[in-house]
């Protein structure tokens, strides 16, 4: 995959920066040494214009503080001082969001479990010290409590709900003073809420993490890793730079049980995206770095694709639906069918369908938010 070609030269500085410096701090290495040419030569030549477009580009990969702070100390080695001043105030910026956030997202999750309501906080706290622009969280417990809850403690409003957001048993909420929506899934997960072999185990594999001095019960590695699949491979099509590095964090770390991955991925017919979704990241990272992550040849020999299938198209890494995504969706299908869920299948087939009506929506109104 090639990864410069004309706007993608933000998207490669911010890579090697990820990759090259933030994702290893350990080696003490300048963020001057970790750049190639290319990217070197296009940090010299940022105008006011491209910082902007910079932060455009952070800020929809989550990725701002992470890339932003050796960014920074580029700008000041270089002796751009009014750049980094700028970078220093974003930064800045996008730290009080996340303070004002967690402060909420700490309070729900407290007042939830008061109820007797067990959440779990997914996706949003994977990508520290970045934050997502909403604020997830998956229960086990009764809808209608959760409803009752937020509104009750927080006088939080529903969100229209999609025909997506309803088959994938979702609820989507507006907390007053909280500018992130607050996303709760409800004992399953997926496009269309087919996936409950990966729910079955999730809650009781949670861990605590400290965050900013508060404390929040977290996926373990392998759940985390399955649901960013999930999302990115049987949902969007389209990865985002917090998901390589979120995820090759993990593998790095050599904190992913693969034995126990690869079997929760089999049990929910995910197996092949997971490990399609390990190798584009492991190549992507050995791209910028020059070596990928640790993978297992059990990964390797179930990936379907690399890198050479994915192309950066509006700020984000695609993956080709046609035949790709598909092929991914079927395999998925076919697992369940012959598990003998046909609950979960049929809830499923309904894909195509509700993808079909969101293109057309898209077409006709410019948005699918009723479709999804």
């Amino acid at each position: 995959m090639e990864l410069v070609r004309g706007s993608t030269k933000n998207l490669q500085l911010l890579s090697e920066l990820l990759l090259n410096f933030s994702l290893n701090s350990e080696r003490n290495a300048k963020p001057v040494e970790a750049l190639s040419t290319g990217a070197f030569e296009r940090l010299s030549t940022l105008s006011a214009r491209d910082l902007e477009d910079l932060r455009r580009v952070t800020m929809t990969n989550h990725v701002i503080l992470r890339s932003f702070a050796p960014l920074r100390q580029l700008l000041e080695a270089e002796g751009n001082a009014e750049a980094a001043k700028w970078i220093a105030a974003a930064m800045q910026e996008e730290t009080a969001r996340i303070d004002h956030a967690l402060g909420f997202l700490k309070q729900i999750c407290s007042a939830l479990e008061e109820r007797g309501c067990l959440v779990t906080v997914i996706k949003s706290l994977d990508h520290w010290p970045d934050l997502g622009s909403d604020l997830d969280l998956y229960t086990d417990a009764d809808a209608a409590r959760i409803v009752e809850g937020m509104h009750a403690c927080f006088g939080a409003k529903l969100a229209d709900r999609s025909w997506g957001d309803r088959l994938a048993n979702k609820w989507n909420f507006v907390v007053p003073g909280l500018p992130e929506l607050v996303e709760v899934h409800v004992g399953r997960l997926g496009q269309t809420g087919e996936q409950t072999a990966v729910t079955r185990s999730l809650s009781a594999r949670t861990r605590m993490a400290e965050v900013r001095g508060h404390l929040f019960r977290v996926p373990a590695p392998e759940d985390r890793i399955v649901i960013s699949t999930l999302q990115r491979m049987y949902r969007h099509f389209y990865i985002r730079l917090c998901d390589i590095v979120d995820n090759a964090r993990l593998l790095d770390e050599h904190l992913v049980d693969f034995g126990y991955l690869q079997s929760l991925g089999s049990a929910a017919g995910l197996w092949e995206g997971i490990a399609t979704y390990l190798r584009i990241i492991s190549e992507y990272v050995r791209a910028c770095r020059g070596t990928g992550v640790p993978l297992t040849s059990a990964v390797s020999g179930a990936a379907k694709f690399g890198t050479d299938q994915v192309r950066f198209r509006r700020d984000f890494l695609r993956v080709s639906i046609l035949p790709h995504s598909l092929n991914l969706y079927a395999s998925e299908l076919m697992s369940l069918l012959l598990k003998g869920e046909l609950r979960n299948s049929f809830r499923l087939s309904l894909l195509p369908g509700l993808a079909t009506a969101a293109a057309l929506e898209q077409k006709i109104t410019g948005s699918d938010k009723g479709i999804w």
